[in-house]
């Protein structure tokens, strides 16, 4: 499994502005961002992301995953923030 597996699988099933992976090991910690995501919650946004790595999940080959996920709104304001702190 390769940083590059994760971004791939996750833009083959979601129409995204932005992939950002870490990967350590077999943990990945992923940021996206979607338009797909206004309106929902923060977890639906995170379902949205987990749906295309459950073949990896299962395997065993990704062991632990951290979601963030944000509208492309969302995620200019975040990085702003990330920017001042």
């Amino acid at each position: 499994m390769t940083i590059d597996t994760i971004k791939e699988l996750i833009e083959a099933a979601l129409d995204v502005d932005e992939v950002l992976v870490k990967v350590d090991g077999s943990q990945a910690s992923i940021t996206v961002a979607s338009e797909q995501f206004d309106g929902l919650s923060r977890v639906k946004k995170q379902q949205l992301v987990y749906a295309p790595l459950k073949e990896l999940i299962a395997s065993g080959e990704l062991h632990a995953v951290s979601i963030k996920a944000y509208t492309p709104t969302e995620w200019q304001r975040e990085k702003k923030l990330a920017m001042l702190s």
